[in-house]
């Protein structure tokens, strides 16, 4: 059997990133008859088995979703990433079934969705069919198959064309039973039609998972059960959740046959546009139903029609699977909770892929999924964390069109050929936005990815696609950027947007991150175009757009743009001595979106006006700070930006987070993963920061405090095999430095270090120490006690 299973492993070829296995067994199986939208297929097979072996991989495909059963227990709950790895193929999930299978009789049963239609998170295949491969048995004709009688389709309002899912409806009287169980008998159903062998059309190849199936937390009391009658006599059940979170609702009651219960979220309509709920109708008697189809939020209500008991409702909580690592605290309640919101945030908008919003879209906007890594680094594990992010830069470049243009969101419907020009609501997705796709590529995107993972081949797979992209940004006679309108030409929202200076300003960290990306991967070649480039947007940039108070474009009507004096400082094309003007326009521009904002608040930092930082993000946050929820709105709301501030889960809102750690706590990479970091925190108004970092080393922890007196303590937990160098402010009157509890430095002269200290002296009021790994005690005080 292991060899079996080893030569199973040898037949597959790794392109691009992905692992294609190339030696099926198995057959494709389902239906001969056209797949309609939101079709369920029933399948189940039974095999005997004179042993188990340890391992049992079952390699597994369909499209949309399963739900697997194997001797009437669930083993798989919602399996399946939506298609595909690119514009052609599907992806296939490697479960081991031996913790499930038992010596003599077993039986397989599988639930399949197949959504049927396109949208901004999945590519239709167009027929629904599974595959089921093992070294033991294949899926064939052999297997038993049926369209579930009690799945259909709900009336209005149908979920927006953005979303592949449709509503739920199970009319329990059309049940199949207990169908998943051994003993159910299963002659009626029909032999399965075997539709094809890997790679055929219209699944193509199949690609093997790249991230963890979904931590599953079982069934789970709501927080708080509440009930309202409604005018029409019926009840409304609703619990709350802990928080806002992906949830399958559950239901146990005593009926008569033939009622409705209606069950959705308080995000259910998200700015006009309905998500995604279920429809239960009741049989006789005592019952119980979970829909299998997530929703989001933080109250699940039940809309009960008279005349139904109900006995009990739970939910199912399910999500991506990765250790939550990093932590910040400070004596700042309100960036206590910016933080938590923040996480909140980021954590909703993780699943199969990154997505701006869980409940409207879920789709992978690679503008919001830039700002989504930056904070997943500093959140989950080193190991699970950075799979969803290695999995986007792999779509978004397999996604490239045949123009080289690339585009978000991926992956989406293909439009067909013709259908590129209207603006279409099924689902397809084609267009670029230019600003969007130069942070994906960029320092920001790609190469902060590497930098925070040390994942080179990544970087040499991508980047062909960098390069190509790139040589579509052209440069007029001014020696700047000829706009690039691309298919939207979008940069931020709100209004006073200064596209030429931002979009100077991306264009060159793309280009920053190209030379880096050319030099790891070993197409030096290329570098001196993108510096020639380079030093061309240097050489204009300041003389083009400054005006001596502030960054302003001659063709510029509106107010002012923060962001546009943001990008400038740092993209790195600012001067120093600009930094003040600059400051001054960002204590009287708040023009920003929540997106744009991180980029404004690291401009800050970068300045070295910690204390304006943080007030500005105190400022500009309050009112998601305040709100009765767990997660970040879309926008800031009124004035100028789109009202009643969006969605209420919105992925490119959390940036914040990233600056608490990366700024005010002042950890981050000065090597790939962290190989060797510094702490140069920036705590401005703060006193207390206590903050942990998730690395492929392990877990760095930091505790800062600043007493009144004027003594800086630090204590700093540094993993094996890591390096940091603390880099700390100096006060007036800071005569003396500890490390671990022996002087170091004294009233302007250095003493012995302590072993794996070096003192590496004082610049620009700041003193710096490189610390090998272990335990370490800092303390700058003004005098010795």
């Amino acid at each position: 059997m292991k060899k079996l299973m080893l030569i199973g492993m040898l037949l597959s070829s790794t392109a691009f990133g992905f692992e294609f296995k190339t030696d099926w067994n198995a057959k494709w199986i389902g239906l001969t008859e056209k797949s309609a939208v939101n079709t369920w297929l029933a399948y189940r097979t039974q095999i005997e088995l004179d042993s188990v072996p340890e391992e049992v991989i079952a390699n597994i495909a369909c499209d949309s979703k399963y739900w697997l059963w194997i001797n009437g227990e669930m083993a798989v709950f919602e399996g399946q990433l939506k298609r595909g790895p690119n514009p052609k193929d599907t992806y296939y999930d490697p479960v081991d079934i031996a913790p499930y299978l038992k010596k003599g009789d077993n039986t397989i049963a599988v639930l399949m969705w197949h959504f049927g239609k396109h949208g901004f998170s999945h590519n239709n295949s167009g027929k629904a069919g599974l595959i089921f491969d093992t070294p033991l048995f294949h899926s064939d004709s052999s297997w038993k198959v049926i369209k579930h009688p009690a799945f259909g389709m709900t009336g209005k309002p149908l979920p927006n064309f953005r979303l592949p899912e449709s509503n739920v409806l199970f009319d329990a009287r059309k049940d199949l039973g207990d169908w998943t169980a051994p003993a159910f008998d299963d002659t009626a159903w029909q032999n399965a039609a075997e539709l094809g062998t890997p790679p055929c059309r219209p699944w193509g190849r199949l690609a093997k998972r790249q991230i963890p199936q979904w931590l599953d937390s079982g069934f789970r009391k709501y927080e708080q059960v509440t009930k309202k009658t409604n005018k029409d006599g019926s009840t409304t059940v609703t619990g709350k959740l802990p928080y806002n979170c992906h949830v399958t609702p559950y239901i146990k009651l005593k009926a008569k046959a033939g009622k409705k219960i209606d069950i959705r979220s308080d995000n259910y309509i998200v700015t006009g546009n309905a998500c995604v709920r279920s429809e239960y109708i009741t049989k006789n008697g005592n019952q119980e139903f979970e829909t299998p189809a997530w929703i989001n939020g933080h109250h699940i209500h039940y809309k009960i029609p008279q005349g139904v008991e109900v006995l009990e409702i739970l939910y199912r909580e399910t999500g991506y699977d990765a250790d939550v690592v990093g932590m910040f605290e400070c004596d700042n309640a309100r960036l206590n909770e910016l933080w938590q919101k923040s996480f909140r945030t980021l954590y909703v908008t993780m699943r199969d892929t990154y997505f701006d919003c869980p409940d409207r879209e879920r789709a992978q906007w690679w503008g919001d999924m830039v700002n989504e890594m930056g904070e997943a680094f500093y959140v989950f594990d080193a190991v699970k964390g950075p799979m969803l992010a290695k999995k986007g830069i792999y779509e978004l470049a397999k996604w490239q069109r045949d123009d080289k243009v690339l585009y978000s969101p991926i992956p989406a419907g293909v439009p067909k050929p013709g259908n590129r020009k209207a603006r279409r609501k099924d689902g397809t997705w084609y267009k670029e936005l230019p600003r969007q796709m130069l942070a994906s590529v960029g320092w920001y995107g790609f190469w902060y990815y590497y930098w925070y993972t040390d994942d080179q081949q990544t970087i040499v797979d991508v980047y062909p696609h960098v390069r190509d992209y790139l040589s579509l940004w052209k440069l007029g006679a001014d020696g700047l950027v000829i706009h690039r309108t691309g298919d939207w030409d979008w940069t931020d929202w709100g209004k006073h947007k200064d596209v030429p200076v931002v979009e100077n300003a991306w264009l060159y960290l793309a280009l920053k991150a190209a030379v880096e990306m050319a030099q790891l991967s070993g197409n030096t070649a290329d570098i001196a175009g993108y510096q020639a480039t380079m030093k061309s947007i240097e050489a204009n940039f300041n003389k083009t757009f400054w005006d001596g108070k502030q960054y302003r474009s001659a063709t510029h009507k509106g107010l002012t743009d923060d962001r546009a004096n943001a990008m400038a400082v740092v993209a790195g094309l600012a001067k120093p001595e600009y930094y003040p003007a600059i400051q001054q326009v960002l204590k009287q521009e708040y023009n920003a979106s929540p997106y744009m904002e991180k980029y404004v608040l690291e401009s800050l930092f970068i300045m070295g006006t910690a204390d304006q930082a943080v007030e500005r993000i105190l400022k500009r946050f309050a009112k998601m700070i305040d709100a009765p929820i767990s997660t970040l709105y879309e926008n800031f709301g009124g004035g100028e930006d789109r009202a009643n501030h969006g969605t209420i889960n919105h992925a490119w809102s959390g940036g914040g987070l990233t600056m608490m750690h990366q700024y005010v706590a002042g950890v981050q990479p000065t090597s790939p993963a962290f190989k060797t970091y510094s702490v140069r925190p920036q705590m401005g108004p703060l006193k207390q920061i206590r903050t942990k970092v998730p690395t492929q080393f392990g877990t760095i922890e930091m505790e800062l405090n600043k007493a009144e007196d004027g003594v800086l303590s630090m204590d700093l937990t540094s993993p094996t095999g890591t390096t940091a160098t603390a880099v700390l402010p100096l006060g007036e009157k800071t005569n003396i430095l500890k490390v671990n509890g022996t002087v170091v430095w004294i009233a302007g002269t250095q003493k012995k270090c302590p072993a794996g200290c070096r003192f590496q002296g004082i610049t620009n009021n700041e003193i710096r120490i490189e610390l090998s790994s272990g335990q370490w005690s800092i303390e700058l005080k003004t005098k010795e006690k």
